[in-house]
C-alpha cells in the first residue's frame, strides 16, 4: 500500500462522516375547533361565538384558500382564520397560539398577515358612516338616550400599544404615558357600533390633529346641521360639542349631564371592543403596517359580532376604557366653537 492509496481511504472515510442525515419533515396535527369544542369552549377560547367566526371564514375562504401554494399540508381557511382569530382575542404568545393549532412560528406569522389584510379589505362594507335615512335614524337613537338633539356620533381616540416600530424618527410614537402606540380614532353610532375609524396616526399625534386632518372632517364642514359629540381633547367647533368645564347656570349643568350619558357610547366600545380582543391589552408585536391592518381588522370583526348581539336583542356592555378621563388641559376652547355651543345650550337645554 504506498500514500496516495491511504490518502485515497481517509478521504474517502472523511466524505462518509460529512453525510448528514436529513430529518423527516413533521406536520403537527391539526384539529377542527369547531368540532372538538361545544358552544360555550369555542367563545372562551375565540371570544366569538361558532356564527360569527364562520361568516369571517365565509368572508375571506377564497383570499387565503391557498396559502403555502399548496404545497405539503395547506392550511385551511378555517384554520387560519381561527388562528388569527386566537391570536388577537388572547393575546397570547405567537408560539403557544402556533402549537395549539398544529402550525410552526413562520407559518402562523404569514398567517397572521394575510388574514387581517383580507379581513381590512371589506372595510367598506362593515365601518362606512351613516347616510340620508340612516342618518335620521342614528340622531333619533342618540336623542332617546339624554335628550341631546341632532347627535350623529360620539369621537373619541385610543392608543393601541405596538412594538417599537424601528425607522426614521421612531421615538415620534411614544405617547405621553411613555410607550409605543398608535392613536386611533373611532366614531360610534347611538348602539355602540364602530362608524368611522383612523388607525395609522403615531402615538405622540393629538386627538385634535387626527381630527383636523380625516376626511370625515370636511365631510361634517358641509352637513351645516348635525353633530359630534365628543371628550374635552378635541377642539369645540360648529360641529363638535365638548363639555362645559366649569357650568353655571341650569341650563348648562342639564347639557353637561346629557352630554356625559351620550358619549359614554364611545367608551362602553372601547371597553367592550378591547375586552374581546386582548392583543390590545398586551400590545400588538408585527410590522407597523400589518399592526394598522389589524387594527382594522378587528375593528370589522368587532361590528359583525355587535350587529348579531343587536339582533339578538342583547345590547349588555363591558367595563369602559380607563383611558378616556377627562382632564382639565386637554380642553381647547375657542370663539366660534364657544358660541355655536351656545346657541345649542340656548336652543336645546333651556
Amino acid at each position: 500500500m504506498d500514500l496516495i492509496d491511504i490518502n485515497d481511504e481517509l478521504r474517502e472515510v472523511a466524505e462518509v462522516e460529512m453525510v448528514i442525515p436529513r430529518n423527516p419533515k413533521v406536520y403537527l396535527v391539526r384539529r377542527n375547533p369547531f368540532e372538538i369544542y361545544i358552544d360555550m369552549q369555542f367563545k372562551r377560547k375565540y371570544r366569538l361565538s361558532k356564527g360569527v367566526a364562520q361568516f369571517v371564514i365565509n368572508l375571506i375562504g377564497n383570499e387565503i384558500l391557498h396559502v403555502n401554494n399548496n404545497r405539503g399540508l395547506p392550511v385551511s381557511p378555517e384554520v387560519q382564520v381561527l388562528t388569527t382569530i386566537r391570536y388577537l382575542a388572547k393575546g397570547a404568545y405567537g408560539d403557544d397560539i402556533a402549537e395549539h393549532h398544529g402550525l410552526s412560528q413562520p407559518t402562523l406569522s404569514i398567517i397572521v398577515k394575510r388574514v387581517v389584510e383580507a379581513i381590512a379589505g371589506h372595510r367598506e362594507e362593515f365601518i362606512k358612516f351613516p347616510e340620508n335615512e340612516e342618518l335620521n335614524t342614528v340622531k333619533t337613537e342618540f336623542y332617546n338616550i339624554a335628550r341631546c338633539s341632532a347627535i350623529v356620533g360620539a369621537i373619541d381616540g385610543t392608543h393601541v400599544k405596538i412594538k417599537c416600530p424601528g425607522g426614521e424618527n421612531p421615538d415620534l410614537f411614544i405617547n405621553r404615558k411613555g410607550y409605543y402606540s398608535l392613536n386611533v380614532q373611532v366614531v360610534s353610532d347611538a348602539k355602540g357600533k364602530i362608524r368611522y375609524i383612523v388607525a395609522r396616526w403615531r402615538g405622540s399625534a393629538h386627538d385634535s390633529r387626527i381630527w383636523n386632518e380625516c376626511l370625515l372632517r370636511h365631510r361634517f364642514a358641509k352637513l351645516m346641521v348635525y353633530y359630534l359629540e365628543i371628550m374635552g381633547t378635541y377642539p369645540c367647533s360648529r360641529y363638535l360639542l365638548t363639555p362645559l368645564l366649569h357650568p353655571k347656570t341650569d341650563s348648562e349643568n342639564r347639557y353637561n349631564r346629557a352630554h356625559i350619558s351620550t358619549r359614554n357610547v364611545v367608551e362602553r366600545l372601547f371597553g367592550k371592543w378591547k375586552n374581546m380582543f386582548r392583543c390590545f391589552f398586551n400590545g400588538l408585536h408585527m410590522k407597523l403596517e400589518t399592526t394598522k391592518a389589524a387594527i382594522v381588522a378587528v375593528a370589522i370583526i368587532y361590528n359583525i359580532y355587535m350587529t348579531g348581539q343587536l339582533q339578538n336583542g342583547d345590547s349588555s356592555d363591558e367595563e369602559s376604557d380607563e383611558e378616556n378621563e377627562i382632564e382639565d388641559g386637554y380642553f381647547q376652547e375657542n370663539m366660534q366653537g364657544n358660541l355655536f355651543r351656545q346657541q345649542y345650550i340656548q336652543r336645546f337645554f333651556n
